[in-house]
C-alpha cells in the first residue's frame, strides 16, 4: 500500500516537475523568438538601408561605368593594333636584316673588287671626271683626258687629266687611290696598334705615289704649266687618315712639287677656274665693245663731218635759190608783166618766194669736233710732261712744245 502510494506521489511530483520544466522551455523558447524577430526586424531594416545606398551608388557610378566600357573597348583596339604593328614591324625586321645581309655581300665584294689595282685606278678616275663636271667643266672643251705627251727626259707620260687655263696654260690632274691597307684598317675587331700600323702603311702608300708623280715631271710635257702636278684622292676619309698617320706628308708632297687634294678642295680649285674663264670671256668681250666702241665714236664723227658739208652745201644752195629768185624778180618778171599789161598774154605769171627755211645747225659737241677738225689751227702742247723735259733740256725735234689744235688761244 506504500509502495503505490510512493508511486503515486513519485508520479504527481514527475508530472509537476515536467509542467514546471515545459513551461520554463516555453518561456525560454518565447524569449527566443522574440529576440530573433526582433533581429530579422533590424536585419530588414538594414537590408532596406544597404539597398537604397546601393541604388544611390549605382546611380552615381553609372558614367564612371560607362567610361569604363569606352576605356576597354579602347584598349580593345590598341591591343589589337599593337598585334598588327608588332606583325608588321616584325616583317619590317626581316627585311632590314635581310636588306643589310645583302648589302654586307655587297661591301664584301667591293672591297674585294677594289683590292685590285686596275679596278681602283678606274674607281678614282670616274671619281675625278665626276668632280670635273660638278664643276661645270666640259670634257674636251675645258679639259683632256688621258693626253700623250713626252716629258723632258723624253718619257712618255699620259696624265689622267689636263685642265686648260685661260692663255693657252694647262693644269695636270693625276688621280691616285692607295686603298688597300686603309681597307683593312677599318676591320671592326681589330686591336689598336694593328691599326695604327695599317694607317701608317696607308700613308706610306700614298707617299710612295707622291715621289712616282715628282719623278715624272709632268708639267715639263707642257708648254704653259704650273710646276706642279695635283694629286686627286678620291676619298676625303683616305687623305685624312692618311696625313693623320703622317703629318709630314703634305709638307713633303708641296716640296716636290706635288699637291694632295680631295674632292672638296678639288672642287674648289676647278671652280676658280671656271671662274676664271668666265672672267677671260667678259675681258675679252670688253676688248672688242671698246674696240667697237672706238670704231662707232669715229664713224660718227666722219658722219658728223659729212653731215656739216651736206648742211654748209644745202646753205649755199639756199642762198643761191634766193638770189636767182631775186634775179627773176628784179631783171625777168618785171619785163614779162609788161606783157600782161600790154595784154599780149592773159595769164598772169606766178609769184617766185625766197626760202626762209633753211637747215638745221649742228649742236653736238662730238659733232662739231670733227666737223671742225681740218679747220682747227695748231696750238702749243703744254702739257707737264713736255714742259718737264723742256726743262731738263733733253727735249728733240718731236718731243717739244707743239700745237696740237686741242688747247685754248686766249
Amino acid at each position: 500500500m506504500e509502495l503505490v502510494l510512493a508511486l503515486l506521489v513519485g508520479l504527481v511530483l514527475g508530472a509537476a516537475v515536467a509542467v514546471a520544466v515545459c513551461r520554463q522551455l516555453g518561456v525560454v523558447r518565447g524569449a527566443g523568438v522574440t529576440a530573433e524577430r526582433d533581429l530579422l526586424r533590424e536585419r530588414v531594416v538594414d537590408l532596406e538601408a544597404a539597398l537604397s545606398d546601393d541604388a544611390q551608388t549605382a546611380a552615381a557610378l553609372a558614367p564612371l561605368r560607362d567610361a569604363l566600357g569606352r576605356v576597354e573597348q579602347q584598349v580593345g583596339t590598341l591591343e589589337r593594333d599593337r598585334t598588327h604593328q608588332y606583325a608588321a614591324l616584325e616583317q619590317t625586321m626581316a627585311q632590314v636584316h635581310a636588306s643589310t645581309t645583302a648589302l654586307g655581300r655587297q661591301t664584301q665584294s667591293l672591297a674585294g673588287s677594289l683590292n685590285a689595282s686596275t679596278v681602283r685606278g678606274a674607281w678614282g678616275e670616274v671619281q675625278l671626271r665626276r668632280v670635273l663636271e660638278h664643276a661645270g667643266l666640259l670634257a674636251r672643251c675645258d679639259f683632256d683626258e688621258q693626253v700623250h705627251r713626252v716629258s723632258r727626259h723624253d718619257r712618255q707620260v699620259r696624265p689622267d687629266v689636263v685642265v686648260r687655263l685661260p692663255g693657252q696654260k694647262f693644269l695636270v690632274v693625276d688621280s691616285k687611290a692607295p686603298m688597300v691597307a686603309f681597307l683593312k684598317a677599318q676591320a671592326d675587331d681589330l686591336p689598336g696598334d694593328e691599326r695604327t700600323r695599317l694607317l701608317r702603311e696607308h700613308a706610306s702608300h700614298l707617299q710612295g705615289h707622291v715621289r712616282a708623280l715628282a719623278a715624272k715631271d709632268y708639267w715639263s710635257a707642257f708648254e704653259s704649266s704650273p710646276e706642279m702636278v695635283v694629286c686627286f684622292v678620291p676619298s676625303e676619309a683616305m687623305l685624312s687618315a692618311a696625313l693623320a698617320a703622317d703629318p709630314s706628308l703634305h709638307e713633303d708632297a708641296m716640296a716636290r712639287r706635288v699637291v694632295l687634294v680631295g674632292p672638296g678642295t678639288l672642287m674648289a680649285l676647278l671652280r676658280t677656274v671656271a671662274f676664271t674663264w668666265q672672267q677671260d670671256a667678259l675681258t675679252a668681250n670688253a676688248r672688242e665693245l671698246m674696240a667697237v666702241g672706238r670704231e662707232l665714236y669715229a664713224r660718227l664723227g666722219t658722219l658728223g663731218s659729212h653731215t656739216a658739208r651736206m648742211g654748209g652745201a644745202l646753205q649755199r644752195s639756199v642762198e643761191a635759190y634766193n638770189q636767182m629768185v631775186g634775179a627773176l624778180e628784179s631783171r625777168v618778171l618785171v619785163t614779162a608783166r609788161r606783157m600782161h599789161e600790154l595784154e599780149v598774154v592773159e595769164d598772169e605769171l606766178p609769184v617766185a618766194r625766197p626760202v626762209e627755211t633753211g637747215p638745221r645747225v649742228l649742236t653736238a659737241v662730238e659733232l662739231l669736233e670733227a666737223a671742225t677738225a681740218q679747220d682747227a689751227r695748231p696750238q702749243l702742247d703744254l702739257s707737264a710732261e713736255s714742259l718737264g723735259r723742256a726743262a731738263a733740256g733733253t727735249v728733240s725735234d718731236d718731243a717739244a712744245p707743239r700745237w696740237t689744235g686741242r688747247e685754248s688761244t686766249a
